[in-house]
């Protein structure tokens, strides 16, 4: 525990680093509109950023459609000219290889198989597009774990030549507790599972259950 990189410190020595006179582009996944919110705000005065939203893993359709368009509402009220890439939605193909690990706990070989595939097509995308970085909003959430996911874009950083991985952990200074705040204050859709069917089906025990 006590050798755990420290992901926001990396970030901010990162930004310490950047000349905002001549911004790095940076291509950002976003998963959601409420966990863009923070990473945006930080990132923004550094970056010249466009937000990528390929989340197949979403189930059921109408919730991946309904988290997209509060993306899109949230980019359009802030910062209108940001650029949003989506690939298109296709849950089946996406599971197929997810299928196997079956319905474990969340956090475990699912979850990083599934952080794996969207970081990669982000990756490859984002090195194919010249972008000087890549990254993602998901570590704010405190149902991730920030070093897998950091792990998995070191990784990826290995195969790709430009392109370098922008280490964060927005949880961190009180990220996720701001999120909410400004989730509040603009009256956003906060889903209630992270997005996969197993999540969903979990989530629809625990709300019977309730009842």
């Amino acid at each position: 525990m006590a050798n755990r990189k420290n992901y926001q410190k990396i970030l901010r020595n990162t930004l310490d680093l950047i000349d905002i006179s001549h911004k790095p582009s940076l291509l950002l996944h976003a998963c959601c509109g409420p966990c863009f919110t923070i990473p945006f705000k930080e990132l923004a005065p550094f970056f010249k950023i466009s937000v990528m939203y390929n989340n197949s893993n979403i189930y059921p359709e109408e919730e991946y459609y309904r988290r997209l368009k509060e993306l899109k509402d949230y980019i359009g009220d802030v910062c209108p000219k940001v650029t949003l890439i989506e690939e298109p939605y296709d849950n089946a193909t996406y599971m197929k290889d997810l299928l196997k690990y079956g319905n474990m706990a969340e956090g475990h070989e699912r979850c990083r198989a599934c952080f794996k595939k969207r970081l990669t097509a982000g990756f490859d995308y984002a090195e194919s597009k010249g972008f000087d970085y890549y990254g993602t909003v998901m570590t704010i959430s405190r149902y991730k774990n920030a070093e897998d996911i950091n792990q998995i874009g070191e990784d990826l950083q290995k195969s790709h030549q430009k392109t370098k991985w922008l280490y964060a952990d927005f949880k961190k200074d009180n990220g996720y507790e701001k999120s909410l705040l400004i989730i509040k204050e603009q009256d956003m859709y906060f889903q209630e599972y992270c997005g996969c069917i197993f999540s969903y089906q979990n989530h629809q025990n625990r709300k019977s259950k309730k009842q």
